[in-house]
């Protein structure tokens, strides 16, 4: 089981800590165990409770009322606020979803926001903060890999399945080519990209996750695209990166490399001669204007 300090839960709930300390003292809702040297530690369950009050809260109910509840009371009213889904509950519900591993939370909360502001929105405005957090706890060791595996599926499968209702752009003009590199299998960024683009109605080719080097130049002489776009997220050495865009901007023969992801970005100065940083979509969609 999962140990979490109250800087943890303050991260994950959005709960001051000074605030956390508060409730417990006046209320008792939570019971941590503490060090020696009186360092709190919370558990799994625990952060569950205070999540779903934070929700509660957050919707009109007084903290003073759900601290005389159990938590199976607790829980039953969340349930009774699911179908009441709005947009700004929508990371503590993302945040719930992850802890406890619950898909049908996850999906109704991911279905609602696309069905309301669209897939971009939902991508920029809701899903990179809530993969932000997701960052967070992953440094600081608050979730484990098969939680982090188990969101980014989930996301991963409803890009693809927004992708697939899309109409399949004509064919008017060489495509744009998308891929991952043979180091790289975080597609969610790609996957958007793909999207945004169709969306758009150009025409692109997805090859996707880890592609070797020699199969990418193989799909450059078959393809001929008029760019390519490539995400990176997984950390690899600065010399690596430099020798690999380096490489390629030879080998490319004048085709633009578009280039985005967490990786990218901080590494932006190393590589600018031989890349156009892609920092969001809308500086994505700038390069595509009629």
């Amino acid at each position: 089981m999962s140990v979490y300090k109250i800087k943890d839960l303050e991260v994950l709930s959005g709960i001051k800590a000074h605030t956390i300390r508060i409730w417990e003292k006046r209320y008792g809702i939570l019971n941590p165990e503490r060090s020696d040297s009186k360092i709190r530690a919370y558990n799994n369950d625990e952060l569950t409770h205070l999540m779903n009050l934070s929700l509660l809260n957050k919707n009109g109910y007084k903290i003073s009322h759900l601290a005389i509840l159990s938590f199976d009371e607790i829980k039953e009213l969340v349930w009774e606020i699911r179908d009441d889904l709005k947009l700004d509950n929508s990371q503590e519900k993302l945040i719930s979803a992850l802890i406890s591993l619950d898909e049908e939370l996850f999906r109704d909360t991911l279905g609602h926001l696309i069905d309301t502001v669209g897939l971009e929105r939902t991508f920029s405005e809701h899903l990179i903060p809530f993969l932000d957090r997701i960052g967070v706890m992953w440094l600081v060791g608050t979730i484990h890999a098969a939680q982090e595996h188990f969101i980014s599926n989930l996301i991963r499968q409803k890009i693809i399945v927004e992708i697939n209702n899309q109409k399949i752009p004509e064919v008017t003009t060489d495509p744009i080519l998308l891929y991952l590199p043979e180091h790289e299998w975080h597609e969610i960024s790609l996957l958007f990209y793909q999207y945004l683009l169709r969306s758009k109605g150009i025409h692109t080719v997805y090859i996707g996750q880890s592609l070797p080097y020699g199969s990418l130049q193989t799909c450059i002489e078959i393809l001929k695209p008029k760019a390519i776009l490539t995400s990176w997220l997984t950390c690899v050495e600065d010399s690596f990166m430099k020798s690999y865009f380096k490489q390629l901007y030879k080998d490319v023969g004048g085709i633009p490399i578009m280039a985005g992801g967490a990786q990218i970005n901080l590494n932006s100065q190393l590589i600018k001669e031989y890349i156009i940083e892609i920092k969001n979509s809308s500086s994505l969609l700038s390069h595509f204007k009629d």
